[in-house]
């Protein structure tokens, strides 16, 4: 059975997604990055650079620190803006005819309504991916994706805003996820992707310094997936929207191991520091194994875990 005759579809809200592979917010740049490796047109969507309505610097350096599998970062969510995203970015995707997922940050309920209503009137975006990791300026600095209440605040404000369908990424910095979910998908959410990472730091002993200059980051790569994984599978149990999984997936078998878990598509990350074309070969792996296993399509394994 050839890849082109097996059903890898996918449905985030209203959008159809040709396959369940995507990038993850800030590690595939806005694309362009890629370019060279990847056929961004066969991925299931390219979830671009974490946007804001203002440009951000972001944090001063060292920004990146390697870990035992994985990676911590803090980059501050640096990027272009709205405006120049739009002016300069997307033109780009377009033209080579990718399905775009704009992840979008705020430090108020009004930026994130504001960004939705703006990309709503942008022609040939697939969906929104609403970062809620970010601090609230107006609550303290607490951030909006540890609390029920402001996570869903952002999230119906965010619908509000758009007719596109809303991709809430979820915070693993919790004591329940499935509750975080459940709120979420009460203000309307059509998907939820986790996990966001791990907060995590690292010490240099020899200077007795932090290797990073904001002292903490966020942990990426292998050494989370455990983690996401058990988060997946519960939220997965908790809601009726789509489940994105993320969090060290770096081969087909990672993947799959995530869809099996309840996850209806998945996003790639660290990975694609280390292996530029992990993107094609896991989308590749998972239409090998669906055909190994004799199934057509992609909802056949989908949730299928025997316990």
């Amino acid at each position: 059975m050839a890849l082109i005759d097996l059903d890898l579809t996918c449905r985030i809200g209203s959008a159809v997604l040709q396959n369940p592979v995507l990038t993850a917010s800030g590690t595939f740049g806005y694309g362009q990055e890629y370019e060279s490796f990847v056929n961004l047109h066969r991925l299931g969507a390219v979830v671009v650079k974490g946007i804001s309505l203002a440009p951000r610097r972001g944090n001063p350096p060292p920004r990146v620190v390697e870990t035992a599998c994985g990676m911590l970062n803090a980059i501050g969510l640096e990027n272009v803006g709205v405006e120049r995203f739009l002016a300069e970015k997307l033109p780009y995707l377009r033209g080579m005819r990718a399905t775009v997922i704009v992840n979008i940050l705020g430090d108020s309920v009004e930026e994130y309504a504001a960004l939705a209503g703006r990309l709503d009137e942008v022609a040939g975006l697939a969906a929104i991916e609403v970062n809620i990791s970010c601090p609230n300026v107006k609550k303290g600095g607490v951030a909006f994706g540890t609390d029920p209440e402001m996570a869903a605040a952002v999230t119906q404000a965010v619908k509000g805003a758009t007719r596109l369908p809303v991709i809430v990424k979820l915070s693993p910095n919790v004591t329940d996820v499935a509750l975080m979910a459940r709120a979420v998908e009460d203000a309307g959410a059509d998907a939820v992707s986790l996990i966001n990472t791990l907060l995590g730091m690292a010490i240099d002993s020899r200077t007795r310094r932090p290797r990073l200059a904001n002292v903490v980051g966020g942990l990426s790569g292998p050494a989370i997936k455990p983690i996401a994984l058990r988060m997946v599978w519960q939220v997965a149990k908790a809601v009726k929207i789509p489940v994105i999984g993320i969090g060290g997936i770096a081969t087909a078998e990672d993947a799959l191991e995530f869809l099996i878990a309840g996850a209806s598509a998945i996003e790639v990350g660290t990975a694609n520091f280390v292996n530029p074309r992990a993107c094609e070969e896991i989308l590749a792996g998972i239409g090998a194994y669906l055909e190994a296993n004799k199934m057509t399509s992609l909802r056949e394994l989908v949730g299928s875990l025997a316990i």
